[in-house]
């Protein structure tokens, strides 16, 4: 019945990351939760650190890839900063859409975030736009390698728990 829980726990973080939403700490919650109850038998210091590295890794990855897309697509270091900024800001407050409001939010934020940086700057619309575009692509990326990283942080988990 705990291995169901934990199996159940698993897939709804891997379910909430395209959304924005914190599922790779529901992950890091879970093993947490799941070792507690087992008496640290079969989650232990390694599976906790490795959980916790990699939830951490995807919230870096994640923010990061829209500063660095902004760039790449032919903004100034102002517009990779507008990215982070308003792809957080836009995730906070989201769109009133449920359920993926704070993804639209943050894809918002970011595009929004990295125009009026690079405006701001370059007085340039084509590049200012091209600055939105690159940070929304960033931040789709950021989110790709984010459910790849909470598949790898489901199967280190389980692997620990079945192998003891």
């Amino acid at each position: 019945m705990l291995l169901a829980l934990l199996i159940l726990c698993l897939l709804i973080g891997l379910a909430l990351v395209p959304f924005g939403l914190p599922g790779l700490w529901l992950i890091v919650a879970a093993v947490l939760g799941y070792g507690a109850l087992t008496d640290w038998r079969a989650v232990g210091l390694v599976t906790i650190t490795v959980t916790v590295g990699l939830a951490f890794v995807g919230e870096v990855i994640e923010w990061w890839l829209g500063f660095r897309f902004a760039q790449r697509y032919g903004g100034s270091r102002r517009s990779g900063w507008g990215a982070l900024l308003g792809g957080l800001v836009g995730a906070v407050i989201g769109i009133p859409v449920p359920i993926i409001g704070s993804v639209l939010g943050a894809f918002a934020g970011a595009f929004l975030g990295a125009v009026v940086f690079e405006y701001s700057y370059a007085r340039r619309a084509d590049t200012a736009l091209s600055a939105g575009w690159g940070a929304v692509l960033g931040r789709v990326a950021g989110t790709a390698i984010k459910v790849a990283l909470g598949i790898v942080m489901a199967a280190v988990v389980l692997f620990a728990v079945l192998r003891a």
